[in-house]
């Protein structure tokens, strides 16, 4: 609404009233007098009670997209724990073919297939696939974890006495001689020639360098398992 009241300065004072923007009005339906937004819980109750309780269209689809990325998964799966599921002839097959296709619109009609395979399986055979990718998944942190410990042990050992003594302490099976003689080694290594400092490069990591981090990895793998 604009209104023009008197005179200033020779113009007309115009002032501006700015009506409040109307509120954005929910989707929805009335049921018995009462309002029911859509996507709302009791929204979702009536619309389980108008199918008998079976999943909607909606609910099918997200399904079916989801058993396709978990059979897509499934190529992934090392070898122990795919065997270990002993799943359907015909999924097993499907999946064959589905590494084998590269074509982006084939690939796409195998997967579908895939999908509707899975949707068959018992729900407990489901589940014991989605357990069998997550064992592979943790199984990955903790390798990648157990390679990030022995590294920092690696450079450690390399850098500190403390450090040696303190491995030396925890794993007293180690071979001292040859530890020490590694880590003397190493440290040599360590040490830029002139050349390397001249074009700003780092020092070369040489064998010593290698056989610390191996038989570091092999003590932490050894107690693990014990």
């Amino acid at each position: 609404m604009i209104l023009v009241q008197g005179m200033q300065h020779g113009r007309a004072a115009v002032h501006v009233t700015v009506s409040p923007m109307p509120r954005k009005i929910k989707k929805g339906y009335f049921v018995k007098g009462h309002f029911v937004a859509e996507g709302s819980e009791l929204d979702l109750e009536l619309r389980a009670e108008q199918t008998g309780g079976e999943p909607s269209r909606t609910e099918l689809k997200k399904e079916s997209a989801d058993l396709q990325k978990v059979g897509e998964a499934l190529l992934t799966l090392r070898g122990d724990l795919f065997e270990r599921l002993a799943l359907p002839e015909n999924l097993v097959t499907a999946l064959e073919e589905l590494r084998r296709i590269s074509n982006f619109e084939g690939r796409r009609r195998q997967l579908q297939y895939v999908g509707k395979l899975m949707r068959l399986l018992e729900p407990q055979q489901q589940q014991a696939v989605r357990d069998a990718l997550e064992e592979q998944r943790s199984g990955s942190a903790q390798q990648t974890l157990a390679l990030h410990v022995a590294e920092k042990w690696r450079d450690d050992l390399i850098a500190s006495d403390d450090a040696l003594q303190a491995w030396l302490q925890a794993h007293p099976e180690t071979d001292v001689q040859q530890l020490r003689a590694l880590v003397r080694q190493a440290r040599k290594d360590s040490v830029p020639t002139q050349d390397e400092v001249s074009r700003g490069e780092a020092p070369r990591r040489g064998r010593a360098y290698r056989e610390i981090f191996q038989i570091v990895r092999d003590h932490l793998e050894q107690q693990e398992h014990e």
